[in-house]
Formats: C-alpha cells, structure tokens, sequence
C-alpha cells in the first residue's frame, strides 16, 4: 500500500512560502514538506505576483459588464426557448416537462 500524498491549499503554500521568520529546513520539518517543494512554492509565487493586482483589478471594472453580458445571453435563451415552444415535435415535449 502507497503513502497518501499531502494536499495543500494555495494559501498554505502561499504562508508556507513567505515565512521569513524561519528557514527552509524548520518549516521543511514543521510541516513535513519537502524543502525543494517549499523553494518551488515560492519561486511561482515570486514569479506570478503582478498576475495578484493584475486581476484584482479587472475584477472591480467588470462587474458591470458581467452582468450586461448575462442579461444579454438570458434574453437569446428567452428567444431560443420561444422559437423551440412554436415547432410541434418539441412543443409537446416541453409542455410535459413543465
């Protein structure tokens, strides 16, 4: 029988990696994590940092725009689900459905 391998979260790796109050080897053996896997963590936190802001800040533009664009899609359902209801094979499936 295998070892179960450990599953962290994004924000454990995220913690684990900027702990600057201790070494690599301690938090290695606090969190029973391999030392290379802690240096990989905080070389792809380090090297996708700015993707942080970044989308941080399409988030608060857009929310107005999402919506407009779900708006949009539920009408062309309406209109689709509409056009369905008027041909006969599909009418009659969809009123025993309701």
């Amino acid at each position: 029988m295998g070892v179960k391998r450990k599953q962290h979260g994004a924000k454990f790796k995220a913690m684990a990696a900027l702990a600057g109050d201790k070494t690599l080897a301690q938090l290695s053996s606090e969190y029973g994590v391999h030392v290379t896997m802690i240096s990989t963590w905080k070389q792809e936190l380090m090297k996708r940092a700015d993707e942080l802001f970044e989308r941080g800040n399409k988030r608060a533009a857009d929310p107005q725009k999402t919506i407009d664009n779900l708006h949009r899609k539920i009408g062309q359902l309406q209109v689709e689900r509409d056009f369905l209801v008027g041909q006969p094979a599909i009418s009659h499936l969809m009123k025993g459905a309701r």
